[in-house]
Protein backbone atom coordinates (compact mmCIF):
# COMPACT_ATOMS: atom_id res chain seq x y z
CA UNK A 1 0.00 0.00 0.00
CA UNK A 2 1.18 3.51 -0.86
CA UNK A 3 0.11 6.45 1.29
CA UNK A 4 0.29 10.07 0.10
CA UNK A 5 0.11 12.85 2.68
CA UNK A 6 -1.24 16.28 1.80
CA UNK A 7 -3.43 14.45 -0.70
CA UNK A 8 -5.82 17.33 -1.37
CA UNK A 9 -2.95 19.75 -2.06
CA UNK A 10 -1.55 20.33 -5.53
CA UNK A 11 1.50 18.08 -5.26
CA UNK A 12 -0.17 15.21 -3.44
CA UNK A 13 -3.19 15.20 -5.70
CA UNK A 14 -1.04 15.25 -8.86
CA UNK A 15 1.08 12.37 -7.57
CA UNK A 16 -2.02 10.27 -6.94
CA UNK A 17 -3.39 11.11 -10.40
CA UNK A 18 -0.15 9.96 -12.03
CA UNK A 19 -0.15 6.71 -10.04
CA UNK A 20 -3.67 5.99 -11.26
CA UNK A 21 -2.83 6.89 -14.88
CA UNK A 22 0.19 4.60 -14.78
CA UNK A 23 -1.86 1.61 -13.70
CA UNK A 24 -1.61 1.48 -9.92
CA UNK A 25 -4.89 0.17 -8.57
CA UNK A 26 -6.86 2.68 -6.52
CA UNK A 27 -7.20 -0.05 -3.90
CA UNK A 28 -3.43 0.21 -3.32
CA UNK A 29 -3.45 3.98 -2.79
CA UNK A 30 -4.27 5.69 0.48
CA UNK A 31 -4.79 9.45 0.73
CA UNK A 32 -4.11 11.15 4.06
CA UNK A 33 -6.55 14.04 4.44
CA UNK A 34 -7.60 16.37 7.25
CA UNK A 35 -11.10 16.90 5.87
CA UNK A 36 -12.92 14.17 3.95
CA UNK A 37 -15.37 16.71 2.51
CA UNK A 38 -12.51 18.26 0.54
CA UNK A 39 -11.46 14.87 -0.84
CA UNK A 40 -14.61 13.95 -2.72
CA UNK A 41 -12.80 13.71 -6.05
CA UNK A 42 -10.27 11.25 -4.62
CA UNK A 43 -13.05 9.16 -3.12
CA UNK A 44 -14.83 9.08 -6.48
CA UNK A 45 -11.66 7.64 -8.03
CA UNK A 46 -11.71 4.78 -5.54
CA UNK A 47 -8.77 6.00 -3.45
CA UNK A 48 -8.98 5.06 0.23
CA UNK A 49 -9.23 8.08 2.52
CA UNK A 50 -7.72 8.13 6.00
CA UNK A 51 -8.00 11.05 8.36
CA UNK A 52 -4.74 12.41 9.69
CA UNK A 53 -3.30 15.67 10.95
CA UNK A 54 0.45 16.26 11.25
CA UNK A 55 -0.18 17.61 14.77
CA UNK A 56 -1.97 14.45 15.92
CA UNK A 57 0.42 11.53 16.27
CA UNK A 58 -2.27 9.16 17.57
CA UNK A 59 -4.33 9.81 14.46
CA UNK A 60 -1.27 9.26 12.27
CA UNK A 61 -0.49 5.93 13.94
CA UNK A 62 -3.91 4.65 12.94
CA UNK A 63 -3.72 6.12 9.43
CA UNK A 64 -0.34 4.51 8.69
CA UNK A 65 -1.36 0.96 9.62
CA UNK A 66 -0.59 -1.49 6.79
CA UNK A 67 1.35 1.07 4.72
CA UNK A 68 4.51 -0.02 2.92
CA UNK A 69 5.56 3.25 1.24
CA UNK A 70 4.73 6.69 2.58
CA UNK A 71 5.20 9.93 0.66
CA UNK A 72 5.58 12.81 3.10
CA UNK A 73 4.68 15.96 1.20
CA UNK A 74 6.22 18.74 3.27
CA UNK A 75 3.74 20.71 5.35
CA UNK A 76 2.92 24.37 4.80
CA UNK A 77 2.92 25.44 8.46
CA UNK A 78 6.50 26.74 8.41
CA UNK A 79 6.65 27.64 12.11
CA UNK A 80 5.55 24.18 13.30
CA UNK A 81 6.72 22.03 10.41
CA UNK A 82 9.73 20.39 12.09
CA UNK A 83 7.62 19.07 14.97
CA UNK A 84 4.85 18.00 12.60
CA UNK A 85 7.27 16.05 10.45
CA UNK A 86 8.75 14.47 13.56
CA UNK A 87 5.25 13.24 14.44
CA UNK A 88 4.91 11.72 10.96
CA UNK A 89 8.28 9.97 11.20
CA UNK A 90 7.66 8.56 14.66
CA UNK A 91 4.20 7.34 13.66
CA UNK A 92 5.58 5.81 10.46
CA UNK A 93 8.25 3.91 12.35
CA UNK A 94 5.87 2.71 15.06
CA UNK A 95 3.25 1.69 12.48
CA UNK A 96 5.68 -0.47 10.52
CA UNK A 97 6.06 1.67 7.40
CA UNK A 98 8.94 0.25 5.34
CA UNK A 99 9.94 3.18 3.12
CA UNK A 100 9.46 6.92 3.58
CA UNK A 101 9.84 9.40 0.73
CA UNK A 102 10.13 13.15 1.36
CA UNK A 103 9.73 16.27 -0.78
CA UNK A 104 12.59 18.51 0.30
CA UNK A 105 14.22 21.36 -1.65
CA UNK A 106 17.28 22.28 -3.69
CA UNK A 107 19.86 24.51 -1.99
CA UNK A 108 23.55 25.25 -1.50
CA UNK A 109 23.63 27.35 1.67
CA UNK A 110 22.42 25.48 4.75
CA UNK A 111 23.42 28.15 7.28
CA UNK A 112 21.44 30.94 8.97
CA UNK A 113 22.90 33.34 6.39
CA UNK A 114 20.63 31.88 3.70
CA UNK A 115 17.94 34.38 2.66
CA UNK A 116 15.44 31.52 2.85
CA UNK A 117 16.64 30.02 6.12
CA UNK A 118 13.12 30.53 7.50
CA UNK A 119 11.97 27.84 5.06
CA UNK A 120 15.16 25.81 4.89
CA UNK A 121 15.58 25.00 8.57
CA UNK A 122 12.62 22.64 8.82
CA UNK A 123 13.51 20.84 5.57
CA UNK A 124 17.09 20.27 6.72
CA UNK A 125 15.94 19.14 10.16
CA UNK A 126 13.47 16.71 8.57
CA UNK A 127 16.14 15.21 6.31
CA UNK A 128 18.38 14.62 9.32
CA UNK A 129 15.54 12.98 11.24
CA UNK A 130 14.71 10.74 8.28
CA UNK A 131 18.29 9.60 7.80
CA UNK A 132 18.75 8.83 11.49
CA UNK A 133 15.35 7.10 11.86
CA UNK A 134 16.46 3.71 10.59
CA UNK A 135 13.72 3.76 7.96
CA UNK A 136 14.49 3.19 4.31
CA UNK A 137 14.20 6.61 2.67
CA UNK A 138 14.22 8.56 -0.57
CA UNK A 139 14.68 12.34 -0.51
CA UNK A 140 13.66 14.59 -3.39
CA UNK A 141 15.51 17.90 -3.65
CA UNK A 142 12.83 19.88 -5.47
CA UNK A 143 13.86 23.05 -7.29
CA UNK A 144 11.65 26.13 -7.41
CA UNK A 145 8.32 25.54 -9.10
CA UNK A 146 7.75 27.19 -12.45
CA UNK A 147 4.20 27.45 -11.12
CA UNK A 148 5.18 30.29 -8.77
CA UNK A 149 6.26 32.60 -11.60
CA UNK A 150 2.81 34.23 -12.01
CA UNK A 151 2.96 35.07 -8.29
CA UNK A 152 6.43 36.55 -8.61
CA UNK A 153 5.51 38.47 -11.77
CA UNK A 154 2.22 39.87 -10.46
CA UNK A 155 -1.13 40.39 -12.15
CA UNK A 156 -0.03 43.42 -14.18
CA UNK A 157 3.26 42.04 -15.49
CA UNK A 158 2.35 42.68 -19.16
CA UNK A 159 1.86 46.37 -18.39
CA UNK A 160 4.52 46.99 -15.75
CA UNK A 161 7.16 44.40 -16.58
CA UNK A 162 8.92 42.08 -14.13
CA UNK A 163 10.08 43.75 -10.90
CA UNK A 164 12.12 41.30 -8.84
CA UNK A 165 15.47 41.56 -7.01
CA UNK A 166 16.84 38.38 -8.58
CA UNK A 167 19.71 39.80 -10.66
CA UNK A 168 20.84 37.83 -13.70
CA UNK A 169 21.66 34.58 -11.93
CA UNK A 170 20.06 31.51 -13.44
CA UNK A 171 17.85 28.86 -11.85
CA UNK A 172 16.56 25.47 -12.98
CA UNK A 173 12.89 26.17 -12.30
CA UNK A 174 10.75 23.08 -12.80
CA UNK A 175 7.06 22.37 -13.26
CA UNK A 176 5.25 20.87 -10.29
CA UNK A 177 3.57 18.34 -12.57
CA UNK A 178 6.92 17.00 -13.79
CA UNK A 179 8.13 16.62 -10.22
CA UNK A 180 4.94 14.84 -9.19
CA UNK A 181 5.22 12.45 -12.12
CA UNK A 182 8.84 11.67 -11.27
CA UNK A 183 7.87 10.96 -7.67
CA UNK A 184 5.06 8.68 -8.84
CA UNK A 185 7.55 6.74 -10.97
CA UNK A 186 9.77 6.23 -7.93
CA UNK A 187 6.82 5.13 -5.80
CA UNK A 188 5.89 2.52 -8.40
CA UNK A 189 9.34 0.97 -8.71
CA UNK A 190 12.19 -0.42 -6.65
CA UNK A 191 15.87 0.46 -6.45
CA UNK A 192 15.47 3.89 -4.88
CA UNK A 193 16.35 2.93 -1.34
CA UNK A 194 18.38 5.46 0.68
CA UNK A 195 18.90 7.79 -2.27
CA UNK A 196 18.56 11.51 -2.89
CA UNK A 197 17.30 12.79 -6.23
CA UNK A 198 17.70 16.29 -7.62
CA UNK A 199 14.42 17.27 -9.26
CA UNK A 200 15.53 20.24 -11.35
CA UNK A 201 15.02 21.27 -14.94
CA UNK A 202 17.55 20.41 -17.63
CA UNK A 203 18.22 24.10 -18.28
CA UNK A 204 19.06 27.07 -16.10
CA UNK A 205 17.43 30.39 -16.98
CA UNK A 206 17.50 33.88 -15.48
CA UNK A 207 14.50 36.03 -14.62
CA UNK A 208 15.65 38.44 -17.34
CA UNK A 209 15.55 35.65 -19.91
CA UNK A 210 12.07 34.69 -18.71
CA UNK A 211 10.86 38.27 -19.11
CA UNK A 212 12.24 38.34 -22.66
CA UNK A 213 10.56 35.01 -23.45
CA UNK A 214 7.29 36.28 -22.05
CA UNK A 215 7.54 39.30 -24.33
CA UNK A 216 7.90 37.08 -27.40
CA UNK A 217 4.91 35.00 -26.32
CA UNK A 218 2.57 37.97 -25.89
CA UNK A 219 3.98 39.99 -28.79
CA UNK A 220 5.18 42.99 -26.80
CA UNK A 221 8.26 43.89 -24.84
CA UNK A 222 8.16 42.89 -21.17
CA UNK A 223 10.84 44.72 -19.24
CA UNK A 224 12.80 43.44 -16.29
CA UNK A 225 13.99 45.53 -13.36
CA UNK A 226 16.11 44.05 -10.58
CA UNK A 227 15.96 46.53 -7.69
CA UNK A 228 17.79 46.29 -4.38
CA UNK A 229 16.10 44.23 -1.70
CA UNK A 230 15.35 47.42 0.24
CA UNK A 231 13.69 49.17 -2.70
CA UNK A 232 11.73 46.03 -3.54
CA UNK A 233 10.38 45.65 -0.01
CA UNK A 234 9.53 49.35 0.20
CA UNK A 235 7.73 49.29 -3.16
CA UNK A 236 5.62 46.24 -2.36
CA UNK A 237 4.83 47.49 1.13
CA UNK A 238 3.57 50.78 -0.28
CA UNK A 239 1.42 48.75 -2.68
CA UNK A 240 -0.20 47.08 0.37
CA UNK A 241 1.14 43.61 -0.39
CA UNK A 242 0.85 41.55 2.84
CA UNK A 243 4.07 41.52 4.86
CA UNK A 244 4.44 37.74 4.81
CA UNK A 245 4.30 37.68 1.00
CA UNK A 246 6.80 40.53 0.71
CA UNK A 247 9.25 38.68 2.95
CA UNK A 248 8.79 35.43 1.04
CA UNK A 249 9.18 37.00 -2.42
CA UNK A 250 12.21 39.01 -1.29
CA UNK A 251 13.87 35.99 0.32
CA UNK A 252 13.42 33.68 -2.65
CA UNK A 253 14.50 36.41 -5.08
CA UNK A 254 17.70 36.96 -3.11
CA UNK A 255 18.27 33.19 -3.02
CA UNK A 256 17.92 33.10 -6.81
CA UNK A 257 20.46 35.92 -7.10
CA UNK A 258 22.87 34.03 -4.86
CA UNK A 259 22.64 30.95 -7.10
CA UNK A 260 20.80 28.68 -4.68
CA UNK A 261 18.73 27.10 -7.46
CA UNK A 262 21.27 26.95 -10.28
CA UNK A 263 22.32 23.34 -10.84
CA UNK A 264 24.88 21.42 -12.84
CA UNK A 265 23.08 18.09 -12.72
CA UNK A 266 19.57 16.77 -12.32
CA UNK A 267 17.93 13.36 -11.99
CA UNK A 268 14.56 14.53 -13.25
CA UNK A 269 14.95 13.67 -16.93
CA UNK A 270 16.12 10.14 -16.10
CA UNK A 271 13.25 9.58 -13.67
CA UNK A 272 10.70 10.90 -16.17
CA UNK A 273 12.16 9.10 -19.17
CA UNK A 274 11.76 12.31 -21.18
CA UNK A 275 12.74 15.96 -21.24
CA UNK A 276 10.95 18.03 -18.59
CA UNK A 277 8.78 21.00 -19.53
CA UNK A 278 10.89 24.04 -20.36
CA UNK A 279 10.36 27.45 -18.81
CA UNK A 280 9.36 28.83 -22.22
CA UNK A 281 6.74 26.10 -22.66
CA UNK A 282 5.34 26.86 -19.22
CA UNK A 283 5.08 30.58 -19.93
CA UNK A 284 3.38 29.84 -23.24
CA UNK A 285 0.89 27.60 -21.46
CA UNK A 286 0.03 30.28 -18.90
CA UNK A 287 0.22 33.47 -20.97
CA UNK A 288 -0.19 32.25 -24.54
CA UNK A 289 -3.96 32.64 -24.64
Amino acid sequence: MILITGATGNFGKSTIDFLLKKGVSSSNIVALVRDEEKAGELKTKGVTLRLGDYDNKTQLLSAFTGIKKLLLVSGTDIANRSKQHENVLQAAKESGVKHILYTSFERKNETETSPISFVAKSHIATEKMIKSSGLTYTVFRNNLYLDILPWFFGENVLETGVFLPAGETKSALTSREDMAEAVSNVLMSEGHENKEYALSNSENVSIGQLAASLGKIVGKEVGYTSPTREVYIETLTKAYVPTEFVAMFAGFSEAIQQGEFEVERSDLEALLGRKPMTADAFLAQVYGS
